[in-house]
């Protein structure tokens, strides 16, 4: 009895052990302690050791119902929060699955499957830790990516991604984060700046910036990723190249090439000229070649010269001599045969007038036929006509019935008092005047040019002036006219220097013809002329000059003693006051026109207010013509097309490249609509 109960005892004590061991190798087991957590997983189902993960870390996760397995991991340390993730990781990669963070949660899904995925692109700032699966597109300086995509597939696993993007130079890879930090690392590496040195390559036969353009037209068809400067040192004919090693060889071993001597035979070159004139440029080039020749020892290859002719109806130059005469002078000629700067100048021209006269006198007259004459005449008072004489000598037949033509009298008012009847008459002329005229006047012309070039506009007219008169001897009279200009004139001639600063040497001129003034024999014009020379920057509006007039006139005439009675004294005396007001600026602004576009944007805004205004006229109509319209300007859409930027100057290979630029021609039906 004894022994059986022991036995049992033993039994149980067994089955006690046999049950503990069943239930640690059957489910997952976590002992917490102060300092972390201890993993003893033993072949534990996958789903519950992310439970538990998701329990201690506080990390949602989506499992994929593809995610199945049985998971180990033995531990003797304890971790914290942070490292049990890592770990968690780590047992997901062995057993082929992956953790894609998402904003939501964490999916767990087949690696196979996770590059397809929408995989976090992590950047310098915010770096991926351990096992997760990210995406890194890292940029490449100094290498060219392609290059490094078999150096570096290897290393990626068949589940990972790999790429090469050429037109960034950059490698985008997904994989797990450390072994995206340990690619990294390699790129680093390999990706070292091998283009710091320089060579020099000095040429003895080919010009520099020839050799330099076809490099470059060949450089363009290689490959992209390989970076390699080449520039031209006209200076001392040499060409520097930077770049890695080998392409610095194979460019070097291609100018050596090219920089071969060639025969001296001279070889005729036509060269169509886009903005210069080639007849201007033929002396130029007639004494550099000069010069070019004698430098070499004179005529030598067989006593060539050089011969350089202008044809201006393609304005192209014909030129033939010895090969490396003429690579100089088409050297120069791609520096001299550029578009010019053209400058438009707005200039304002400002005046305002005022012009008050206020006038009062009196003149008496008595005409007796046996006490003679007595007359109180003031010339100011007569103004254009007679005087008091000729006012009663017509007032006198008047009133004998007789016809009499009536004296002028000037402006103002004229009133005649008296007795004209009898031996005796006695007669009063009174005058008054008051005037008061203002003037506001205000031009604007406009004129454009090409740099360092004159240019004149003349608005107004064309008007005769008397120079002379004569008496033939048949007793008859004639006259010699000339005709001068009279309006609004500016000349102009505008110089560009550095920094968009302007040199203008203006002439501006405004004339006009003045009102009749008393005692001229002829017309009279007001003259406001300026001449002067200015710097001003581009865009910036300039004074040229002005006048402030202000002009105060009295005149009085009076009959001695008689003037000067208190009251009495208006009746005998004459009386004129004047004040005159002008107020003239000049103002000056110059714009810089450098391309077709800036050229299509000055004539737009002046054609588009000038097409506003006659629009404005054909709205109101024509008056007792229903029928007819005021003609109108077209939109300037219909021939303005904006034209592309202006590049570089291209070689020019026919006369078709002078069209380049051009505007198109106006439609069919013209400027008018």
């Amino acid at each position: 009895m004894i022994q059986l109960i022991a036995g049992a005892r033993r039994w149980l004590g067994c089955g006690a052990g046999v049950l503990l061991v069943g239930l640690l190798l059957c489910g997952p087991v976590l002992a917490e302690e102060d300092e972390g957590i201890t993993l003893n997983f033993q072949d534990a189902d996958l789903r519950e050791v992310v439970a538990l993960v998701s329990q201690e870390t506080g990390v949602n996760f989506i499992v994929d119902p593809r995610v199945r397995g049985d998971v180990t991991i033995v531990s003797q340390t304890p971790v914290d929060a942070d490292g049990l993730y890592q770990v968690f990781l780590s047992a997901l990669k062995i057993h082929g699955f992956a953790a894609v963070p998402t904003p939501e949660a964490v999916r767990i899904i087949p690696r196979a499957q996770a590059r397809q995925d929408r995989i976090p692109s992590d950047g310098d700032t915010t770096r991926s830790l351990g096992d997760q699966a990210v995406t890194r597109v890292i940029r490449v300086d100094h290498v060219n990516a392609a290059e490094l995509v078999p150096v570096l597939r290897p290393l990626v696993p068949q589940d990972g991604h790999l790429a090469a993007y050429s037109p960034a130079n950059s490698l985008i890879i997904s994989d797990t984060a450390a072994n995206v930090d340990r690619l990294e690392v390699l790129i680093g590496r390999v990706d070292r700046d091998t283009e710091g040195e320089i060579e020099v390559i000095q040429l003895e036969h080919a010009a520099a910036s020839e050799v330099v353009r076809m490099v470059r037209e060949l450089e363009d068809e290689e490959r992209e990723g390989r970076r390699l400067r080449v520039v031209a040192d006209e200076r001392a004919n040499s060409v520097m190249i930077a770049g890695d090693r080998q392409r610095r060889l194979l460019v070097r071993a291609l100018i050596g090439q090219i920089d071969s001597e060639v025969a001296a035979e001279g070889t005729a070159q036509v060269v169509y000229l886009r903005f210069a004139d080639a007849e201007e440029l033929v002396p130029v080039l007639e004494g550099i070649g000069t010069s070019l020749l004698e430098s070499r020892g004179g005529n030598d290859a067989g006593g060539q010269g050089l011969d350089i002719r202008a044809h201006s109806s393609t304005n192209a130059l014909v030129m033939n001599g010895p090969a490396d005469v003429l690579r100089s002078l088409r050297s120069v000629l791609n520096r001299l045969d550029i578009r010019r700067a053209q400058v438009l100048v707005e200039a304002v021209i400002a005046e305002v007038s005022q012009d008050r006269v206020e006038e009062l006198g009196v003149q008496w007259g008595v005409l007796s036929e046996d006490r003679g004459v007595g007359l109180i005449n003031f010339g100011g008072a007569a103004g254009a006509g007679g005087g008091i004489a000729d006012v009663i000598r017509a007032a006198g037949a008047i009133s004998d019935g007789s016809t009499a033509d009536l004296p002028q009298v000037g402006d103002g008012a004229a009133i005649g008092v008296g007795d004209l009847r009898g031996s005796t008459q006695v007669a009063a002329l009174i005058r008054a005047l008051s005037g008061d005229s203002a003037s506001n006047i205000l031009s604007t012309p406009s004129l454009m040019t090409m740099d360092n070039e004159e240019a004149e506009i003349v608005v107004g007219q064309n008007v005769p002036f008397i120079t002379g008169r004569a008496i033939e001897d048949s007793g008859q009279a004639f006259s010699s006219i000339q005709r001068q200009d009279v309006g609004v004139q500016l000349r102009i001639r505008p110089q560009i220097n550095e920094g968009d600063t302007l040199k203008l040497e203006i002439e501006q001129e405004v004339s006009s013809v003045s009102g009749g003034i008393q005692g001229a024999a002829d017309l009279v014009t007001d003259l406001r002329s300026v001449r002067t020379s200015v710097m001003v920057e581009n865009g910036q509006m300039v004074v040229l000059g002005g006048l402030i007039d202000d002009q105060l006139r009295t005149r009085s005439q009076a009959v001695p003693l008689l003037g000067n009675l208190p009251g009495l004294g208006r009746l005998f005396r004459y009386d004129r006051s004047q004040v005159e007001k002008r107020n003239l600026m000049v103002f000056l602004r110059p714009v810089i026109i450098r391309d077709t576009a800036a050229q299509e944007r000055a004539t737009a805004e002046p054609y588009n207010r000038m097409r506003a205004m006659q629009q404005r006229f054909r709205d109101e109509g024509v008056p007792l013509m229903p029928d007819d319209a005021a003609p109108v300007l077209a939109e300037s859409e219909q021939f303005m097309s904006l034209p592309p930027a202006y590049d570089d100057r291209p070689e020019s290979t026919g006369p078709t490249g002078r069209s380049r630029g051009a505007l198109p021609p106006p439609s069919r039906q013209g400027f008018l609509d």
